[in-house]
C-alpha cells in the first residue's frame, strides 16, 4: 500500500475499530501525521492562526489515529486496547502480522 492509498484508507475507516491495518498502511499515515504536525508547528512561529489549525488538525485526525492503531493491533491477534502499553505498542506496530485470518478478520496484505 502506498502513501496516497495509505491515508485514504485511514480516512475512509475514520472510526473502524475492526479489522486489520497492515504496517505499510499504519507507518505511511504516521508519516502523514508527522509531515503535517511538523509544517503547522513550524508555521505557528509565523503566525498563531497556525496554531490554531494545528489544533483543528489534531481534533480531526485523533479518532482515525487511534483506530488505525486499533487495527494495527489487531493485525497481531491482540486487542486494540494493546496501544495503552508504553513500548509494548512499538513492538506490536512494528512486527509482522500474524500469517492468514485471525479472531480480526482476513490478513490486509493477502
Amino acid at each position: 500500500m502506498g502513501f496516497v492509498d495509505a491515508v485514504k484508507s485511514a480516512f475512509s475507516n475514520y472510526a473502524n475499530f475492526n479489522g486489520r491495518a497492515s504496517r505499510s498502511e499504519y507507518w505511511w499515515f504516521i508519516l502523514f501525521y508527522a509531515i503535517i504536525s511538523t509544517v503547522l508547528s513550524m508555521l505557528a512561529g509565523i503566525a498563531s492562526i497556525f496554531s490554531i489549525l494545528g489544533l483543528v488538525f489534531l481534533l480531526g485526525i485523533i479518532v482515525p489515529l487511534i483506530a488505525l492503531a486499533a487495527r494495527r493491533m489487531h493485525d497481531s491477534d491482540k486487542s486494540g486496547w494493546f496501544q495503552l502499553i508504553p513500548f509494548y505498542n512499538l513492538y506490536l506496530a512494528i512486527i509482522k502480522g500474524t500469517d492468514g485470518p485471525n479472531r480480526f478478520g482476513d490478513d490486509p496484505v493477502g
